[in-house]
């Protein structure tokens, strides 16, 4: 109906044409495509959770773990249940005893009153007073099972006392509580306590005292009133249950004895424990001594001369037998007691001396393990042979040196660490490195169960099921041969249910509440020979596997626990120098910061701070600085040297022969994966690489002309140890560095008066140094300066000699006003323009003499300089400060024209920033481009002609220098022709002294004169007042008219064949030819200086281009914003 209303033309085409059968295929396909891919995801997810980040995994990072062990969900009353009323009553009440024992190992306050109630409950069971009803019959019943878990709580109360016992700082630290009681016992207003509480509250701390700090827990709980006539209990008068007591102990005791010490011992040294206590509080109950069998407890010490039982607490049985059943010591001969304590010490002897075989061995054992382990749980089960894969799996897991390994090393190595320590011996760095060793190989077998958890887990369940089979097979055994004897009798009837409550226990999943059962079960089902002795013992290896194997996981987190490293942390250091020494192996390090990991949990629980992260924050710094300081720095200064030495081989600074120093290769420590420990990942090859680039960087910033030293060291890192590291990024420089532009800068009135300026070359050229070189400057580097620094650097050295010209300007001007100067300047103005037509308009060259040698009569300094000395030398350094000006413009010119050369055509630069938006990019993208596109603005304006900084030193400093009130400065015109005289003299002198042996003041080149007088005339505007003197012409016309003089004479002197007098004529006319050239050299000198400042324009000729160029506006300092300052009033 509703295809009808809907689709009415439906019908209609309804025809199978077969597409509907293709559309479903393509679909079948698309969703098998997809579930390919998604399990190649989710296999892939796995794979990468399975190898994880690094070698050893974090337990406790697991997003999902895996728990082996069942959990029962019912109660022992539901798991209890046969026809047999009073067997019932006994195996529960014994059952839930040593579930409670169990718990209490976390909650000791209950431990005394739980042992009176373990002790009446068995002393009711075997009750020798004839009067009383028996509850079941006990003849042949021996419940060992609730002895071992009594034992237990009695080894929980011993380490207690243990611990109280190694606790010095706590002892210390009570003592100190009690003596600040004192104090406030005699004076309580002080403290603001009632004294009526002060009492009772020591009472309190007396009683806490003898409980608990005077290692008194056992012994008060063994010295506890058994007897309670209340309850009709006999229990120290009770002879059948002294003899059960006894026979018990004996019978645990003769299975630990067999096995204690050997290869194939697992938990005896624990049980052994519990025998100790077992036999102490039975001297206590019942005040009898078995001397044969203290002598046999004793000697066990032997063999096993001290316990750990926890941590860092170790245990020494002769002590505590001795103390404890001080009736029996006194029967045993001093002699026998006292090779016992001295064994103590062969033992350690002996011990520290096979630990390097038990290394190898071991080191054998475990590897040939794990490829046992990877071979069985790599191959698929196999139905026609699954019942012998899980025997050899089984024997693998437990009996075949699975956990048997882990509780032999870690025996070795808590034993051994322990016995140092509280026998205050000296351990050898052999040993501790065997000792470390033995850790790794610990904690190497807890990460192969942990690695293959998945298959051990689903192996784990299936042997479960065949050794609960095995053992109701022999079970079905023995139950069908008690139905079979017809004999009837109450006994017969309690082997029966109890063989029954095994199978039901047995027909479930393995709990502990279930296996606990069946231990109490067989305790009752074994009596009247049940079992034959050769199907008895195969189900008590059966039970005892199934045991080992429910319980996995458990054991081989407890016996691979290392968290009794905390306090051996002493070990660590000499640990890692071994890593390092032997870096081949390095990734065993993993191994022991997993083993460190293991403290954590139970620092956790720390109560003695404010908070626990305070102890895992100091734990984690202790750590991680020992790390640092004996394996990452010393790897990293390694490294360095071993580049540093590589790159400068060419030296031969250090024998790098490997057959005669050896060779050690550290790249094996950036192969590691990442060392997770706390909260971080520790990699070594980021670690080494940061500190590489943190060094190569900071000294090439200290010294940048390094820089191809570092960057080969940077590729060799990488090529050697395959590091990838980080370029500098930092500007280049060659060893011609030169001064830098900021030292020129700061100290600038020391460069111009140190170096000598080339005007033709643009070179600086030092004056006078103490080493064999002199240093020079050009303008690469100041172009690789600039480019250190950046292009903002120009604007301020620019201010920075506008400073400097302001003080010299100032010393100008005082010259200049001196009454000696000016007075012989006017005087020599006046004479040119009297005699001006007489001297075809030229300054008479004898004038300028006379005035130089005139100024030297004023006076000369120490070293023989005259007042005009010194104002050329002045002029020099006014003249190599623009002279540096000018490099500082070419070296900018050169700068930007070597960063823009990338760009293609300067005349057509795209805009980035249109580009971007057009795009649609992000925001971020924008501000890059519009970044970009003004880099790129500022290099082309700035590469395209640069900036005038001559033109803004004249227009600074000229209004000034052509005031009215520095009127005296007009007569500067007139002071050029001496002082080109003075600087002619002065330079041939340097000349000169080049050719001679003492070098002091030579110099071929000092064109900053030239370039000071250009711009003094320019700052004047005299350039044609000085061109009206025709001084050079003046000075050609003299020297031609007197080599003309001399060549004539010559001439003459030839015919009369003077020698003496042609040799002096030639000499004349040498010197004549020099001083022609120094004066021609400095007028083109000061003729090319002239080019930089304009000369063929007048000041009022500028003034008027400067209105008609409308492009360009007045110059208003708004580029350099620091030379706005007038010149200070001269």
């Amino acid at each position: 109906m509703a295809v009808e209303t809907i689709a009415p033309d439906w019908e209609f085409d309804r025809f199978d044409d077969g597409s509907q059968k293709i559309h479903t295929e393509v679909q079948l396909k698309n969703y098998s495509k997809f579930l390919e891919e998604y399990t190649s995801q989710l296999r892939g997810i796995e794979e990468a959770l399975d190898d994880s980040i690094g070698d050893v995994w974090d337990f406790t990072l697991d997003p999902i773990a895996l728990k082996l062990l069942p959990y029962e969900q019912s109660s022992l009353l539901e798991l209890i249940k046969t026809d047999n009323k009073v067997l019932n009553k006994v195996i529960t009440v014994y059952a839930a005893l040593c579930s409670e024992v169990k718990k209490l190992k976390y909650e000791i306050y209950l431990v005394s009153s739980v042992v009176v109630n373990i002790v009446h409950q068995l002393a009711a069971l075997y009750n020798s007073n004839k009067g009383t009803a028996t509850i079941i019959e006990s003849s042949g019943v021996h419940f060992q099972t609730v002895y071992e878990h009594l034992g237990e709580l009695l080894v929980v109360l011993l380490t207690l006392d243990e611990i109280m016992g190694n606790h010095g700082t706590l002892k210390d630290h009570w003592k100190m509580y009690k003596r600040l009681l004192k104090s406030v016992h005699h004076n309580p207003g002080k403290f603001s306590i009632p004294e009526e509480k002060l009492k009772p509250f020591e009472k309190l701390l007396l009683k806490l005292e003898g409980q608990m700090l005077d290692g008194m827990i056992l012994q008060a709980c063994v010295e506890q009133r058994f007897d309670d006539p209340g309850e009709g209990v006999a229990v120290a008068k009770n002879g059948a249950f002294a003899e059960e007591f006894s026979f018990n102990i004996r019978t645990i005791f003769t299975n630990v004895e067999s096995k204690i010490g050997e290869p194939s011992e697992i938990d005896q040294r624990d049980k052994y424990a519990c025998v100790c206590g077992l036999f102490v509080l039975h001297f206590h109950i019942f005040r009898s001594v078995d001397k044969r069998f203290y002598k046999a407890l004793l000697d066990i010490c032997k063999k096993v001369p001290a316990v750990t039982l926890t941590a860092n607490i170790i245990w020494f049985p002769d002590a505590f037998l001795l103390a404890k059943v001080p009736a029996a010591a006194k029967l045993m001969d001093k002699k026998s007691l006292q090779s016992i304590r001295a064994h103590r010490d062969t033992y350690l002897q002996q011990r520290a001396q096979a630990l390097t075989k038990d290394v190898q061995s071991y080191y054998v054992f475990v590897t040939s393990w794990m490829m046992k382990m990877e071979s069985i749980l790599s191959t698929e089960n196999k139905s026609d042979k699954l019942a012998e894969d899980l025997n050899s799996r089984c024997n693998v897991f437990v009996q075949v040196r699975g956990i048997l390994y882990a509780y032999s090393i870690s025996t070795i190595i808590k034993t051994t660490m322990n016995m140092y320590m509280s026998m205050q011996r000296p351990m050898t760095k052999t040993s501790v490195k065997a000792l470390c060793r033995l850790v790794e190989l610990l904690k190497a077998v807890e990460h192969m169960f942990y690695r293959r958890s998945m298959v051990v887990a689903d192996s784990v369940s299936h042997i479960t099921q065949q050794l609960q089979s095995q053992a109701l097979n022999a079970i079905g055994v023995a139950k069908k041969r008690v139905i079979s004897d017809k004999k009837y009798s109450e006994q017969r009837l309690d082997v029966l249910s109890s063989l029954v409550l095994v199978e039901n226990a047995l027909s479930g999943p393995s709990t502990k509440e279930r296996r606990l059962v069946v231990s109490l079960a067989l305790c009752v089902g074994t009596q009247l020979k049940t079992f034959k002795d050769e199907e008895l013992l195969p189900l008590q290896l059966v039970l005892k596997k199934l045991d080992l194997i429910s319980e996995l996981s458990e054991r081989v987190k407890l016996q691979c626990d290392c968290s009794f490293l905390y306090w051996h942390r002493a070990v660590f250091p000499i640990y890692l120098d071994d890593v390092y020494d032997n870096a081949v192996d390095a990734a065993r390090i993993h191994y022991m910061f997993s083993a460190l990991r293991d403290s954590v949990p139970s620092m956790l629980h720390a109560k003695h701070m404010e908070s626990c992260d305070q102890l895992l924050e100091s734990y984690d710094k202790e750590i991680m600085d020992v790390f640092n300081e004996h394996l990452l720095d010393k790897l990293c200064k390694e490294i360095e040297k071993d580049l540093r030495l590589s790159v400068h081989r060419h030296l031969k600074l250090d024998d790098r022969n490997p057959f005669k120093v050896g060779m050690k290769d550290l790249a094996h420590f950036f192969s590691l994966k990442p060392i997770r420990f706390f909260n971080r990942f520790i990699l070594i090859k980021a670690y080494v690489t940061h500190y590489l680039d943190k060094t190569f960087y900071n000294l090439t910033t200290v010294a940048l002309h390094d820089w191809a030293t570092y960057s080969e060291m940077r590729n060799l890192a990488t090529q050697r140890y395959g590091l990838t590291m980080t370029e500098a990024h930092l500007p280049s420089q060659t060893l011609e560095q030169g001064l830098d532009v900021l030292e020129i800068m700061r100290n600038i009135h020391v460069f111009v008066s140190r170096y000598l300026y080339n005007l033709n070359n643009q070179i600086f050229v030092e004056k006078a140094s103490n080493n064999k070189h002199l240093n020079t400057i050009n303008i690469r580097h100041i172009a690789n300066s600039i480019r250190t620094h950046g292009t903002g650097i120009m604007n301020t050295t620019v201010n920075f000699t506008y400073q400097f010209l302001r003080k010299k300007f100032y010393i100008f001007s005082q010259f200049m006003y001196d009454e000696h100067i000016k007075s012989r300047l006017i005087k020599d103005i006046r004479f040119f323009r009297e005699t001006k037509d007489q001297s075809d308009q030229k300054y008479p060259f004898d004038r300028a003499e006379k005035f130089n040698r005139g100024i030297r009569k004023l006076g000369i300094t120490p070293d023989g300089q005259s007042y005009l000395d010194q104002f050329r030398q002045l002029i020099s350094q006014i003249g190599n400060a623009m002279g540096y000006v000018r490099m500082i413009r070419s070296g900018g010119l050169h700068c930007c024209s070597s960063a823009i050369r990338f760009v293609p055509d300067l005349e057509d630069i795209v805009n980035f920033e249109e580009l971007v938006k057009e795009e649609g990019l992000s925001e971020e993208t924008q501000k890059a481009a519009s970044v970009l596109d003004s880099v790129l603005e500022d290099l082309t304006s700035n590469s395209a002609e640069g900036t005038e900084y001559f033109k803004m030193l004249v227009a600074v400093f000229a209004a000034e220098f052509r005031s009215a009130k520095n009127m005296h400065l007009r007569n500067f015109y007139m002071i050029v022709p001496p002082l080109t005289v003075n600087f002619v003299e002065h330079s041939i002198s340097c000349k000169e002294k080049l050719n001679k042996k003492n070098k002091t003041g030579a110099a071929f080149t000092d064109d900053g004169f030239a370039m000071g007088v250009a711009y003094i005339l320019k700052l004047l505007d005299q350039y044609l007042e000085f061109d009206s003197l025709h001084w050079f012409q003046a000075v050609r016309d003299k020297y031609k008219k007197e080599m003309n003089a001399v060549v004539k004479e010559q001439s003459i002197q030839t015919a009369s064949q003077d020698e003496k007098l042609l040799q002096t004529m030639n000499l004349t006319q040498k010197r004549l030819d020099v001083y022609l050239q120094e004066f021609e050299l400095l007028h083109f000198s000061l003729s090319s200086a002239r080019i930089f400042f304009r000369a063929d324009k007048t000041a009022a000729e500028e003034t008027q281009e400067e209105k008609k160029d409308k492009a360009g506006g007045p110059l208003d300092g708004s580029t350099l914003p620091e030379l706005a300052p007038k010149l200070p009033s001269l």
